[in-house]
């Protein structure tokens, strides 16, 4: 799956034009990619989440990089917990659970009116309580997933790791209020895996670099 995909990336760096790969350049990641996990930091790792990772996420964590260069901005890095770090919220640990996203459009459909109530104070009351109820919706929504990309904009990539969708990639767009969607491609039907997310990203930066062809 992973065989010559480190080789590939890290030789995108003396491509002709490498700088016209989306989150390559200034900022970002510059086609390098972080030393890859030994199976024990690997072990670490997932002990800390509280989580096994998806095979694919697996494998690509021990064979290509630990973190770097992919899709957008690039990935962000995984690494076994220093020694004395806090315990992780254990968030990935917890079900991933997509139908949230009905209770979080019926929740908005609520949100209470001044008209609704006696007074001020009776309506500041019952708007904190439907705030605190947004916000823990909100969360939820990421749960059992874990954040592996930076897209921009607040935009993020994450990866479900458990349940059946479990190493598939969606799009965290909380912050345009879209929830957390599939990752999808044009050319493929259904969820897109990891790896199918991955290597559709190298063969179209490849040759973007090269100046073959757009996305």
């Amino acid at each position: 799956m992973w065989a010559g995909v480190r080789e590939r990336v890290l030789a995108l760096r003396d491509a002709p034009h490498w700088r016209k790969v989306f989150g390559a350049d200034r900022t970002g990641h510059g086609f390098s990619l972080f030393p890859a996990l030994t199976p024990d930091e690997l072990a670490a790792a997932e002990a800390h989440l509280g989580v096994t990772l998806p095979h694919e996420y697996r494998t690509f964590l021990l064979e290509v990089g630990a973190g770097g260069a992919g899709p957008d901005y690039g990935l962000f890095p995984i690494r076994p917990p220093a020694p004395g770090a806090p315990p992780a919220d254990r968030q990935a640990a917890r079900p991933f659970r997509p139908e949230l996203a009905a209770l979080v459009d019926a929740h908005a459909l609520d949100e209470p009116r001044p008209a609704g109530h006696p007074d001020d104070e009776a309506f500041r009351a019952a708007h904190a309580a439907w705030r605190t109820r947004e916000d823990a919706l909100d969360d939820a929504l990421v749960d059992g997933t874990l954040h592996i990309g930076d897209r921009g904009c607040a935009y993020y990539s994450v990866l479900v790791v458990g349940g059946p969708h479990s190493g598939t990639v969606w799009e965290d767009v909380r912050a345009v209020g879209e929830g957390v969607v599939p990752q999808r491609l044009a050319s493929t039907e259904g969820y897109l895996s990891f790896a199918e997310w991955y290597h559709h990203w190298l063969t179209w930066a490849e040759r973007t670099a090269r100046g073959e062809s757009a996305r």
